[in-house]
């Protein structure tokens, strides 16, 4: 499936295909969906940071996006991205999320970071859980009933992976 760099005219595919997930998934812990000048505004500031924010296209239908940010705001995590995917409801289970991440990966690494966290809503939520232990990240932390939504505590998972030397060099600055 071919990939490519968001673009503004894909705000109003992922902007519904978000406001699904928003409104029926425990993936985000956000309960209200962003309107599409919010989401204009995130992918700005993701690509105006030279991170990447890529769609699957096929046929000229959003199936997913997927980005990469720092895992934290400040200088001393420059080094730490997080990973975040959604991929349509009704091509769950096709490869899609695993391109996504193996692609925001390369990126990723390759704008410099050296270690890659993916912070997945919702313990239950096994099918992020193993595509992200198949493309080599490790469980490192499992944050108890951290949200709440449809009624019911959610934990977090956090996994995590290096990206080239990882920790076992010191970066240029």
């Amino acid at each position: 499936m071919p990939l490519r760099d968001a673009t503004d005219q894909d705000l109003p595919a992922i902007t519904a295909l978000y406001a699904h997930h928003v409104l029926t998934g425990t993936g985000t812990f956000e309960t209200v969906p962003p309107d599409q000048a919010e989401m204009a505004r995130r992918l700005a500031r993701i690509q105006q940071a030279g991170w990447a924010w890529l769609v699957a296209e096929e046929q000229g239908e959003v199936l997913g996006f997927g980005f990469f940010q720092t895992m934290r705001d400040g200088a001393a995590s420059r080094f730490a991205a997080e990973d975040q995917i959604h991929v349509r409801h009704d091509v769950h289970g096709q490869g899609l999320g695993k391109s996504l991440v193996a692609a925001l990966l390369e990126r990723a690494e390759a704008a410099g970071f050296r270690q890659c966290f993916a912070v997945i809503g919702d313990s239950e939520n096994v099918g992020s859980v193993g595509l992200h232990l198949s493309l080599g990240f490790r469980q490192v932390g499992l944050l108890r009933a951290t949200g709440f939504k449809f009624g019911r505590w959610l934990d977090v998972v956090v996994m995590q992976r290096a990206l080239g030397a990882g920790d076992k060099t010191i970066p240029a600055e």
